[in-house]
């Protein structure tokens, strides 16, 4: 399914085997964690979601706030989100560097979240300049999250500060 999906898509038979852009499995014990800034409802794995919780608290109560914008992906959304980005008439390469080919996502192994904050536009690297992200880069780790694409990636993504994942569950 997944190489004829590659196929629809034009994603070429060599993409992720290089070894530096990991395979994830989908997640299948998710739990929701609330709507995301535009409604609609965002899951995650149980332990992620717990430490997703606890970390919004504590940010909370450092008076730094945290929103949701993407929680767990299926291989068929993510997809959806390339098509449509293909539609839109983005070419294949500039789309890749940015969404990771369905069956790449680390949004569909349920631990990765992409995070905003209220006055900064969500998904932009202005991100880095907000409090949320300072909060996040001293505090995070004792919640098991770190940026999963620092700038120079060796994965080859773009720099995504709003991008943090847990470590396995």
């Amino acid at each position: 399914m997944l190489r004829e999906l590659h196929q629809e898509l034009g994603i070429p038979d060599n993409y992720g085997r290089d070894g530096l852009k990991p395979a994830f499995d989908e997640a299948t014990d998710l739990v929701e964690v609330g709507p995301n800034m535009v409604g609609r409802m965002q899951s995650l794995t149980v332990a992620t979601a717990a430490a997703w919780q606890d970390m919004l608290r504590a940010a909370s109560t450092d008076g730094v706030t945290l929103m949701i914008v993407s929680g767990f992906r299926s291989v068929a959304y993510q997809a959806g989100l390339i098509r449509n980005k293909l539609d839109a008439g983005q070419s294949l390469s500039d789309i890749l560097a940015v969404n990771a080919a369905p069956g790449f996502s680390e949004h569909h192994s349920g631990r990765a979240i992409d995070v905003a904050t209220p006055g900064s536009r969500p998904l932009t690297e202005e991100f880095e300049q907000t409090a949320a992200f300072a909060w996040l880069n001293r505090n995070a780790s004792r919640f098991g999250f770190s940026m999963s694409y620092p700038r120079e990636n060796p994965q080859g993504f773009i720099y995504e500060p709003w991008h943090w994942a847990k470590s396995s569950n």
